[in-house]
């Protein structure tokens, strides 16, 4: 139980340090569990998702939850989000360290043209 506070705590540290200098930019949120990773661009104004990608989609079945996966994944996320529109957004990596899954997707996002 206590685990679990400190990782609450942690992630509403970082969203809250992450809002106050967002400037009404959209939110690239990640998610990473034992087997996959997830990735969403979030309005939330609106509180509505724009764009999704993870390493469950059709497309990258199989991919499971390596480095490779989430590269992947970032470079995807990246795809559908210029699809709609968007090219300006603030990585909210939750409670996780940036490294390891959670850095190859962003830095995938960024070599497939969102800023951030």
């Amino acid at each position: 139980m206590a685990k679990n506070n400190i990782k609450l705590s942690r992630q509403e540290r970082i969203r809250k340090k992450l809002k106050s200098i967002s400037n009404n930019k959209y939110r690239l949120s990640v998610f990473r569990s034992s087997k996959h990773i997830y990735a969403q661009i979030i309005d939330d104004v609106s509180g509505k998702t724009l764009a999704s990608a993870s390493s469950v989609d059709k497309k990258n079945k199989g991919l499971g939850n390596n480095v490779t996966a989430a590269t992947t994944v970032g470079s995807l996320i990246a795809k559908r989000a210029t699809d709609v529109g968007i090219k300006d957004v603030y990585f909210d990596r939750g409670s996780y360290k940036y490294h390891g899954r959670v850095k190859a997707l962003a830095d995938s996002a960024r070599e497939s043209g969102l800023k951030f």
